[in-house]
């Protein structure tokens, strides 16, 4: 059996005798003096459970620790020297992030039984730093019906080079079906340009989109080329088409009926081989009906038609989704977050999302940040429980809100003692932490 390896930060070094003398079966520890030095070792990636040895009050800063112990997949123990657990040297604050804790002299069996733990542990949840297994295709995850119909005839988009009109509301993820297009298209090692035609002044689109000579007017000093001929040999994206003015829906209908341009200022017309893919959150039938939009422009534009389905209308792929976005955070992520509660899931399933995908990752993104439980809750998202809706606790949720009371009022009676808090409530000081640490309780 090949030795497991852990990692020892010990800045005095006196605990290296102490190991060996222990003779700990299967474990093979590097030594490092420093939480820099412990950096290090840890993205070579191959410790499995750190020790941090607490040989003096002033050992390690505990921002410090929290920073090391946050950032790396592992579990760790605490060492402590003698006496350091009894005075209440050490923080409670500083104990709660680690697996556990032992005081020397040590115990073979018990570390023995503490490493194995941690190291099971580590085992198990390795795969929580892997990117969730999700369904979908093209980069867009999902296995809802409208999502496979979607995949179903971007299949036969991206075979071909004509233009395509991307529908679908605010947020639903139409640039990410554009760009999908474009990295599966012959025009693939080609530029990907986009242009958002809402977001831009009506006296300055013309200009990017056909660019202008130097000189063609006030405080144009040099040449500039617009997003058209920037886009040549690849794929062109107009989000928003339904905001350009009626006098560039004409200029923008030449240039698809010609494949060329004129630069301001120019009379040179310049060859584009260039992909049009536009895309609008409105319905480009209707504006066309109330004289909003040009009638040519729209059948030049809408040769493919692609509709991205809103999140509330597949349902399904929610759960998907909200793993996806925590796997791409997850860097950022609080410390003790470990993934969604149930009711998170059964919340975000039931709830309209009005804003899509877009909302989904503003809020899976904010509280991956802020929540304070290890499992993101509902509240943490900023979603309303559904109307009338009243869930019943759980044995659960009962037993730990008893629990949290009870230790709640003895350690005020104790004041904050927690040897004799433990000692009262008939368990161990380890058990005890451990249970403030998954109850949430602030000492």
């Amino acid at each position: 059996m090949s030795s497991r390896k852990g990692l020892v930060v010990d800045r005095g070094g006196a605990l290296c005798a102490e190991l060996h003398a222990l003779e700990l079966q299967d474990w093979d520890f590097q030594v490092v003096p420093s939480l820099d030095a412990a950096r290090r070792t840890l993205a070579a990636g191959s410790a499995s459970v750190g020790l941090v040895v607490f040989d003096s009050v002033s050992s390690w800063l505990e921002r410090e620790i929290e920073a090391l112990i946050a950032h790396h997949d592992i579990e760790w123990i605490a060492l402590l020297g003698q006496g350091l657990l009894r005075s209440g040297a050490v923080p409670a604050s500083t104990l709660r992030l680690f697996h556990d804790f032992h005081s020397m002299p040590l115990d073979r069996e018990r570390l023995q039984f503490s490493l194995g733990h941690a190291y099971g542990k580590v085992q198990f949840c390795s795969r929580e730093s892997e990117p969730p297994q999700v369904g979908g295709r093209y980069g867009m995850t999902g296995t809802s019906p409208k999502m496979l119909q979607l995949y179903r005839q971007l299949d036969k988009v991206v075979a071909v080079d004509a233009p395509v009109l991307i529908g679908g509301e605010s947020g639903s993820g139409k640039e990410l079906v554009a760009h999908a297009i474009h990295q599966h298209s012959a025009r693939a090692h080609g530029p990907f340009i986009a242009m958002n035609c809402g977001a831009i002044a009506p006296s300055l689109i013309h200009s990017e989109l056909f660019g202008y000579e130097r000189g063609a007017f006030t405080g144009a000093t040099q040449r500039k080329v617009g997003n058209i001929e920037a886009a040549s040999g690849g794929v062109l994206f107009l989000d928003e088409i339904g905001d350009l003015p009626l006098d560039l829906q004409a200029s923008l209908l030449r240039f698809l009926q010609e494949k060329m341009i004129t630069r301001v200022g120019s009379t040179e017309r310049v060859k584009v081989n260039v992909r049009v893919i536009a895309a609008t959150h409105v319905d480009l039938a209707r504006a066309v009906a109330d004289g909003r939009f040009r009638q040519d422009l729209y059948y030049r534009l809408n040769v493919l038609h692609l509709h991205v389905p809103p999140l509330r209308e597949r349902r399904e792929d929610i759960p998907r989704l909200a793993e996806a976005v925590f796997a791409d955070n997850r860097h950022q992520k609080s410390s003790q977050v470990k993934g969604f509660s149930s009711e998170a899931v059964r919340t975000m399933v039931d709830y309209p999302w009005p804003g899509n995908v877009r909302e989904l990752v503003n809020r899976v993104q904010q509280a991956m940040i802020m929540s304070e439980h290890k499992f993101i809750t509902a509240a943490d998202l900023g979603l309303p429980s559904a109307e009338g809706e009243v869930v019943a606790p759980t044995l659960e949720e009962l037993r730990a809100s008893v629990e949290r009371e009870v230790i709640e009022t003895s350690l005020r009676k104790y004041r904050n003692n927690v040897s004799e808090t433990a000692r009262q409530l008939g368990i161990s000081r380890v058990t005890l932490y451990r249970m403030i640490d998954r109850l949430k309780i602030i000492l």
